[in-house]
């Protein structure tokens, strides 16, 4: 009696494994459809990034957030292929390199 009942209890759970995974199956159907957007936001992000580290150079007065505030500051120098930028803070005596993102062009 007992191996029946694990029997039935078996073929039910091979059952219902078998039905998730048919509907894991259509479930990835929708994914392309709905990654089309998504693939849509890191093209234009790169190419904010490079024209912005094209537009920095030595000399150039920028803003820096740093911490939450932001503070005016002069490049040193770019970095593009690390996409970080030295900058000199005004009132500070040592320079500061920073993520190019950091940083907004006066």
């Amino acid at each position: 009696m007992t191996i029946k009942i694990l029997a039935v209890a078996f073929l039910a759970l091979a059952l219902t494994a078998c039905e998730s995974a048919e509907n894991t199956n259509n479930g990835n159907e929708n994914k392309p459809a709905a990654t089309t957007p998504a693939t849509a936001s890191p093209a234009a992000s790169p190419v904010s990034s490079p024209a912005a580290s094209t537009q920095l150079k030595a000399g150039d007065k920028v803003k820096v957030n740093l911490n939450g505030s932001s503070s005016d500051a002069t490049v040193v120098s770019v970095d593009e292929k690390g996409l970080k930028v030295t900058v000199k803070i005004q009132g500070q005596k040592e320079d500061k390199t920073v993520a190019l993102s950091a940083v907004t062009r006066q």
